[in-house]
């Protein structure tokens, strides 16, 4: 326990987060007590609250971080490729990544978007996490406004409302391939990652410039 307490604040805040998500993902969010998470991370319930104040605070700490690494992946995959085409499969593949790493978040920091931080309290996870989508939609910005110069995709594409059309397309088929999975592979004699390859092709095309022949 003397060895536990001279490590930094931020290891015991990620054991406690990591608990907890596990728990989250088990049982739900409300079901989930503060007493729980002190039992499964190892903790007395006071030494817990020494590092969260409540159970609001350990979810906006896990959001956050599955955002970092959600522009993580969607940053890479802008850099590593220089064709529109074969960033957009990697963005998809780190969506789909992100989704298989924090299954109980993917659906949360995709559909919900908090903008008021002026007329409530908000934690300041809360805020960090809107101001990380904010610059996860200006690199897709960027994406777009590339590939309509390089006459790649279309050039009458509404940037934002494209964005956003995408981010509920991708999100919805990435999590129904994951709640389907075992239907699809019986029905439909696909594999996960071949429905959801099948499913992006297709949105790609809905965006993609034609070539003349």
């Amino acid at each position: 326990m003397a060895r536990r307490k001279k490590e930094p604040k931020s290891v015991h805040r990620e054991n406690i987060a990591a608990a907890a998500s596990a728990l989250f993902l088990e049982k739900g969010i409300t079901a989930t007590s503060m007493n729980d998470i002190a039992k499964t991370a190892g903790y007395s319930k006071a030494t817990l609250y020494v590092y969260f104040e409540n159970k609001e605070e350990i979810v906006g700490f896990l959001v956050l971080t599955s955002m970092k690494k959600l522009y993580g992946y969607i940053t890479s995959a802008l850099e590593q490729e220089e064709t529109t085409k074969a960033r957009y499969d990697l963005i998809c593949q780190g969506l789909v990544w992100y989704q298989e790493e924090f299954p109980f978040y993917f659906k949360t920091v995709l559909d919900k978007i908090n903008i008021d931080f002026e007329g409530r309290d908000y934690l300041p996870e809360e805020k960090e996490t809107y101001q990380i989508g904010e610059e996860i939609n200006e690199k897709l910005k960027d994406f777009l406004i590339s590939g309509i110069k390089k006459g790649e995709l279309r050039d009458d594409l509404a940037i934002m409302p494209t964005i956003f059309n995408f981010w509920g397309m991708l999100s919805g088929l990435i999590q129904f391939a994951a709640n389907k999975e075992e239907y699809i592979e019986k029905e439909m004699h696909l594999s996960k990652k071949q429905f959801l390859e099948y499913g992006f092709d297709m949105l790609y095309r809905s965006i993609q410039k034609e070539q003349t022949k």
